[in-house]
């Protein structure tokens, strides 16, 4: 994905209201084709409103969600056909079989006959469960629903695709095997939208982030791009020190150059007679960034 990459998904200054209050008060953001976007906000924000607006759920007051150049209306579920949306809670039916279920969203999707066989089978390989296509779902483990709760979403191999929380309640064996998937789609083309509370996921995997709160975009870019917006590129350098008459604490230093500054910093250490029993070193976090833009937790 590169800079210049062609935008697949547009939404411009969207609103909506519940009553009196507004859920999205002019929100936009782009996605570029290949691009891997975190969606990030506190509790409250307007994220889930916003999916839901993208996925032809709910209409917005005012405003445009555009899909490859089309401006979409929440009847165009033939354009949105370009969309996959995975949702946070597990939607399969647990009395079917693992192909049963994806036999039904590819039907949902419009995908059929011969195709459709084809792509279960792909899909039953993708996520490592050709061993259990013919088995109750009931009795899958988290990690194993999880997998194929985003296959039944992305079976009709849709170029857009939405992610809620796609790792939610899963262990770190099955969260890594998730990040697999999602990273082949992306090779093969896809472009992807994460919604997360996991923020150290979002740093790692994304391309790119928007942050937003009160229903209005207040930050987009990379990780880089946000840090030099907002808290800066300074690094905190903590050490734990024993003094001379044995007292132990910790110092905190923030430096612009840790080359320059570690030197002067245990010169100094040594000059006032301390010992220096820990040193760490910390860099701008997507945490940092965003508590200084929200003044919230994520999970608030």
């Amino acid at each position: 994905m590169t800079s210049d990459s062609a935008v697949v998904l547009e939404i411009r200054e969207a609103h909506k209201s519940y009553g009196t209050r507004a859920a999205l008060n002019g929100a936009a953001f782009s996605l570029r084709k290949g691009e891997w976007l975190a969606l990030l906000g506190p509790n409250g924000a307007g994220k889930t409103t916003l999916v839901r607006t993208i996925a032809g759920r709910l209409q917005l007051d005012r405003g445009e969600i555009a899909l490859h150049g089309q401006t979409l209306s929440p009847q165009d579920q033939a354009a949105r056909r370009q969309l996959g949306i995975v949702p946070q809670e597990l939607a399969l039916y647990p009395n079917l079989t693992a192909r049963e279920n994806l036999d039904i969203f590819g039907r949902f999707h419009g995908v059929g006959g011969q195709e459709l066989k084809d792509k279960i089978n792909w899909a039953l390989d993708w996520i490592a469960l050709a061993d259990r296509a013919n088995e109750r779902i009931k009795g899958f483990s988290g990690g194993m629903k999880r997998r194929l709760n985003i296959a039944a979403a992305v079976l009709h191999q849709p170029s857009v695709i939405m992610l809620d929380e796609p790792t939610v309640g899963v262990d770190p064996q099955s969260r890594e095997r998730i990040w697999q998937m999602l990273n082949q789609l992306r090779a093969e083309g896809a472009s992807l939208v994460l919604t997360t509370h996991q923020l150290d996921e979002a740093q790692t995997i994304c391309d790119r982030i928007v942050i937003i709160d009160g229903g209005r975009t207040i930050a987009a870019g990379t990780l880089e791009e946000l840090i030099t917006q907002t808290i800066g590129p300074q690094r905190g350098v903590f050490c734990k020190v024993r003094d001379a008459q044995g007292a132990v604490e910790e110092e905190h230093h923030a430096v612009d150059d840790l080359s320059e500054a570690l030197p002067s910093l245990l010169s100094t250490l040594k000059t006032q007679n301390k010992q220096l029993l820990d040193l760490r070193i910390q860099a701008p976090t997507l945490q940092a960034v965003f508590l200084h833009l929200t003044g919230k937790e994520l999970r608030e």
